[in-house]
């Protein structure tokens, strides 16, 4: 089943916005407890490695403290007395402090990147894992491109905050914290007058944090309409070309891409504009210590010493500052991706083992539909009615009837890819609903009209089902399935690796190889969704020989548009608007001259 529905050309990047998330900014919170509380508990199996890049980050912070202090001592108690050897030992002293200082940063720098690669992995393998049990009609609604850039892009930023961020926020409040009081300490008055710059800087910060909350929000919105785009029209590139629609394609990935620039240059502007602010009052007070510190020296209030510490606490004091605002938009980016992602890690698992569901033992295949009623989303209308179908155990039923009637429906619901609405589906009088889902679909195989193939070699693709098999049993399998000869001719036998999307291969090739992967894993019950449709006749024998190797000894159900396909099963069904309107044998329905029979000889008068 596809995940997206191709190229959507009447579509503006507007309209694809609106489906990835909040793009006007006005969606979320600057602070997501929820968010902060899911996400912080992936640090939890790593709090010791975290408390030993706290404790790296407090030596780091007491170090950087340090060392302008060691510089006052120099020139107050050395160099102005001309003390040599005091000199020495204090330059010996800051460079031993230089270089723990290294030492201290590069492995804080190690611990944290150990950390982060961990969450990373860890948030996506939960991701992948939640995707994978989430039913089709999750995958049918969301476009395959914006759940990748959830799981790649909005993890990453997630991650940066939860690695980095978080340590390196304590180590600035730390460092500030420290700057303060020592600068309180060494001369009230000079520092005092230092401090007048910080109320213009609180202004800044509070200004440039008002308009990053949007900003941010935009570029997750933007960044995700970009990927789930490009991932979409890549998909749907063959009706992109068939359509010559190239140029519309062009035009409107340009149009999301612009957004997307224009997204990251606003929040980049933003930015540009704080940053310098933040170094032009860190230059004022800058200006403040040499006037006043200068003023203060020559009058015998301060020494030189401390002027030049101040000097260099004051370079300090806003470096932290920046790299706070740094991890305030880092924050607004990974709150507003943070949200997505638990929006996707909370999406119910829709078809799931209820309590107590018991494993499928093995079946001889009897599936009996009562009054089953379905519709795919609660908004939207029945597509079956009231549907009451038997299939005895090793018999084949075909589900024949014009497109859209609801045959395809049925067959999913049997593999429970989706969940009845109403009525219920037993297999041997199991109720599907009350075994595991993952033991019913150990014995139960969908053979779809256009099989899906992994970029991997024949052989991964024909044992995907049964990893474990012996060569001889899957060359049996491939024989069976008249695959084994065309496998044979191939460039290097089973060991040639399909292409993505198989486009190395027929369609018939491709529909070959899903029936040995179907016959390696010996199903008691088979579906067979237009298996044969658009299929050369030469390779339609081949199939028809296949399937009829398959089907032996199981109980199958065989979708159709081609009626010559079904003459030979068991029991027809015929299908319109959601319901069961005829049923019997080929040459039962056709002597009714029912739908089926008008069905037939439409098919046949066309010829």
């Amino acid at each position: 089943m596809s995940f997206s529905v191709g190229p959507s050309f009447g579509l503006g990047p507007r309209s694809l916005l609106e489906d990835f998330g909040s793009v006007d900014g006005k969606g979320g919170d600057v602070y997501n407890p929820r968010v902060v509380k899911r996400m912080l508990a992936y640090l939890n199996p790593h709090k010791w490695r975290m408390f030993e890049a706290f404790l790296l980050t407090l030596v780091q912070s007491g170090l950087t403290l340090l060392t302008p202090y060691l510089i006052k001592v120099a020139i107050d108690q050395y160099i102005t007395k001309g003390d040599m050897p005091g000199l020495v030992r204090i330059a010996i002293l800051l460079g031993i402090t230089f270089v723990l200082l290294f030492a201290v940063t590069s492995l804080q720098s190690y611990t944290l990147a150990w950390i982060g690669q961990r969450v990373l992995s860890t948030l996506r393998g939960d991701l992948f894992r939640h995707l994978q049990r989430l039913p089709l009609g999750y995958q049918d609604r969301h476009i395959v491109g914006v759940t990748v850039s959830r799981v790649i892009n909005d993890v990453a930023e997630i991650n940066e905050l939860l690695s980095q961020g978080v340590i390196t926020l304590l180590g600035d409040f730390i460092v500030l914290v420290g700057i303060i009081v020592i600068m309180l300490g060494m001369s009230p008055k000079l520092a005092l007058l230092t401090f007048i710059v910080l109320p213009l800087m609180v202004l800044a910060t509070w200004l440039f944090s008002r308009q990053a909350r949007r900003a941010f929000r935009e570029t997750r919105s933007s960044v995700a309409a970009v990927v789930g785009d490009l991932a979409e029209d890549i998909n749907g590139m063959r009706a992109i070309q068939a359509f010559t629609r190239e140029k519309t394609s062009q035009d409107r990935f340009e149009q999301v891409n612009r957004e997307n620039r224009n997204a990251y240059i606003n929040a980049m502007n933003l930015s540009f504009i704080f940053l310098p602010t933040i170094e032009m009052l860190g230059m004022l007070a800058t200006v403040i210590v040499l006037w006043f510190g200068g003023h203060f020296v020559m009058g015998g209030e301060v020494t030189l010493g401390i002027m030049v510490a101040f000097l260099s606490y004051v370079s300090r004091f806003f470096q932290p500052i920046q790299e706070l605002s740094r991890i305030y938009t880092t924050f607004q980016s990974a709150m507003a991706g943070g949200e997505q992602v638990v929006n996707l890690l909370d999406t119910p698992v829709e078809i799931d083992d209820a309590p107590g569901a018991v494993p499928l033992p093995p079946v001889k295949g009897e599936i009996r539909l009562t009054n089953v009623s379905f519709k795919y989303r609660e908004e939207l209308p029945e597509v079956l009615h009231q549907v009451n179908l038997h299939i005895p155990a090793g018999k084949t039923a075909a589900l024949v009837g014009p497109t859209g009637a609801g045959k395809t429906t049925i067959a999913n619901l049997i593999a429970r890819f989706y969940d009845v609405t109403e009525g219920s589906i037993n297999i041997d009088g199991y109720d599907i609903r009350e075994i595991t889902t993952a033991s019913l679909h150990q014995q139960v195989r969908v053979i779809a009209q256009d099989p899906f193939l992994f970029s991997r070699s024949i052989a991964e693709n024909i044992k995907y089902g049964n990893p474990g098999a012996k060569d001889d049993e899957m060359i049996m399998a491939a024989q069976q399935a008249n695959a084994h000869d065309f496998i044979m001719r191939l460039p290097d036998g089973y060991q040639t690796r399909v292409l993505e999307g198989g486009v190395n291969l027929s369609q018939g090739q491709r529909q070959l190889i899903s029936i040995a992967r179907a016959l390696l894993t010996d199903p008691r019950i088979l579906i067979l969704d237009e298996a044969t449709a658009n299929i050369d006749s030469v390779t339609e024998a081949l199939l028809q020989e296949a399937i009829a190797r398959l089907l032996k000894g199981r109980t199958a159900v065989v979708i159709a548009h081609r009626l010559s396909t079904v003459r030979s099963a068991d029991q027809v069904h015929v299908i319109d608007d959601g319901r069961i309107v005829e049923q019997g044998t080929h040459t039962e329905l056709l002597q009714r001259k029912g739908l089926y029979a008008q069905l037939y000889e439409r098919q046949f008068m066309e010829k």
